[in-house]
C-alpha cells in the first residue's frame, strides 16, 4: 500500500515539474509572432519593441540571485507556486490593452520564470536524485515543445480573436500547473539549496578563464534571444506569411532541445571542448547569414540556429562544472556567468531594434548578430581548453 502511495506521489511530482516547465518558455516566447501587430497598435519604435523582448531577461538577471534565499525561507514548493501565480498575473496584465500594462506584465512574467529557472533543477536534484539526467532532459524537451506549440498557434488564435485575447488564453498553462502543483504544498519545509561550508576558493571576477566562460555564455545568449524576440518580425518583413513565421519560430524552440538528447553524455568524454564550442557558435552565425541571403530556407536556418544555440547553452553550463574543482567555485562561476550572460542577452534584442531603426532594414542587424556569434566562437576556443580555475593567492 505504501509503495503504491509513493508511486502516485512520484507521478504527481513529475507531472507538476513538467507543467511548471511548460510555463518557463511559453508565456515569454509566444508574444514574438504578434509583435508586429502590437507595434502597429501602440505605434512603438523597433527599439521599444526590443525593450519588450529584453525586459524578461533583465528580470532573470535581477531576480535569479534572489530565488534561493526566498526558497530557503518559504520552501521550494511554495516558492514555485508563487512563481506560477506571478506568471499568471503577468499574462493577464500584459493583455489589458495599455502600454504600461504591456511592459509591467512582461516584467512580472520574467520574474516568475526567473524563480522557476533557478529552483526547478534544485527540486529535481533533491527529490528525484536517481533520475536527474532523464528528468532534466524531460523538462528541457517540455519547455521546447511548449514554446514551439505556443508560437505555432498564436497567429491562428489572433486571426480569430485578436492578439489581446490570444495572449490572454495563455493563462490556461499556469492555472493548470497551479492545480497540478497543489498537492506539493504539503511539503513546504525551509530548505538549504547549497552547503555554506563549500565556499569559493577562486576570485571569479578577477579570473581570465571565468571571464572566458562567462563571455562564451553571453555571446551565445545574445543571438538566441535576438531570434526569440525578432525572428517572426524579420520573416514577415521578408514576405513570409505570419502563420508560417510562427511555425518557423516554433521550429527554432523545438530544435534547442535536441542537443540535450544527443550531446550531454559526449561532451564530458572529450579531451577538450574547443572544437564543439567553435562549431556550434559558427553554426549560429551561419544561420543568421542564411536568413539574410536565403530566407526561403528559413525553416532550415531556424532548425540550425535552435540546435546551435541549444548546444552552446549546454556547453556553457558544462564549462561551469568542468572548469571548476569544487562546488563552491562552480556556484560562484555559475552566478557570475548567469548574471552577466542574462544582461548581455537582454542587450541583444535592444541593440538589434536600435540598429534596425537607424538603418531601416534587417541586413545590418543580422550581420551584426552573426558577428556576435563569431565572437562566441572565439571565446569558446579559450573556454573549451582543458584547464581549471586556479585559487587566488589570498584564498589559498
Amino acid at each position: 500500500m505504501l509503495d503504491t502511495k509513493n508511486k502516485w506521489n512520484t507521478i504527481a511530482l513529475v507531472a507538476g515539474i513538467l507543467f511548471i516547465a511548460v510555463n518557463l518558455r511559453l508565456p515569454f516566447t509566444s508574444i514574438a509572432p504578434v509583435l508586429p501587430l502590437i507595434q502597429s497598435d501602440f505605434g512603438l519604435s523597433s527599439s521599444a519593441v526590443g525593450l519588450l523582448t529584453s525586459l524578461p531577461l533583465l528580470a532573470f538577471a535581477a531576480f535569479s540571485p534572489l530565488s534561493a534565499p526566498v526558497a530557503r525561507k518559504f520552501g521550494l514548493e511554495r516558492t514555485l507556486f508563487a512563481a506560477l501565480t506571478i506568471i499568471s498575473l503577468g499574462i493577464l496584465l500584459r493583455s489589458t490593452g495599455s502600454v504600461w500594462a504591456l511592459y509591467l506584465g512582461t516584467i512580472l512574467i520574467g520574474t516568475g520564470i526567473a524563480l522557476g529557472n533557478v529552483l526547478l533543477p534544485g527540486l529535481v536534484k533533491r527529490d528525484l536524485s536517481a533520475n536527474v539526467a532523464s528528468m532534466t532532459g524531460a523538462y528541457s524537451i517540455t519547455m521546447g515543445a511548449a514554446g514551439a506549440i505556443g508560437s505555432a498557434i498564436m497567429i491562428p488564435l489572433t486571426q480569430v480573436w485578436g492578439w489581446n485575447i490570444a495572449l490572454t488564453l495563455l493563462i490556461a498553462a499556469p492555472l493548470f500547473a497551479l492545480i497540478v502543483w497543489l498537492p506539493q504544498l504539503k511539503k513546504h519545509e525551509p530548505v538549504s539549496l547549497s552547503n555554506p561550508k563549500k565556499s569559493a576558493t577562486v576570485a571569479v571576477w578577477k579570473s581570465s578563464l571565468a571571464w572566458q566562460v562567462t563571455l562564451f555564455m553571453g555571446f551565445n545568449a545574445m543571438p538566441f534571444y535576438v531570434a526569440v524576440g525578432w525572428l517572426p518580425t524579420i520573416l514577415i518583413d521578408q514576405g513570409i506569411s505570419a502563420t508560417e513565421a510562427g511555425s518557423v519560430h516554433g521550429t527554432l524552440q523545438l530544435a534547442t532541445a535536441i542537443p540535450g538528447l544527443i550531446l550531454a553524455a559526449t561532451l564530458r568524454r572529450l579531451k577538450d571542448q574547443k572544437l564543439a564550442a567553435v562549431t556550434t557558435s559558427l553554426l549560429v552565425a551561419l544561420s543568421f547569414i542564411g536568413l539574410i541571403y536565403a530566407p526561403e530556407f528559413a525553416i532550415l536556418w531556424a532548425a540550425l540556429l535552435g540546435f546551435g544555440s541549444g548546444a552552446c547553452m549546454m556547453l556553457g553550463l558544462t564549462f561551469v562544472v568542468l572548469r571548476t574543482q569544487n562546488a563552491g567555485d562552480a556556484a560562484a562561476l555559475s552566478g557570475m556567468a548567469q548574471c552577466v550572460g542574462y544582461l548581455m542577452a537582454a542587450a541583444g534584442p535592444l541593440l538589434l531594434g536600435q540598429v534596425h531603426d537607424w538603418t531601416g532594414g534587417w541586413t545590418a542587424p543580422l550581420l551584426m548578430t552573426a558577428a556576435i556569434a563569431v565572437a562566441g566562437a572565439c571565446t569558446g576556443m579559450m573556454a573549451g581548453r582543458n584547464v581549471h580555475l586556479e585559487p587566488a593567492p589570498s584564498m589559498r
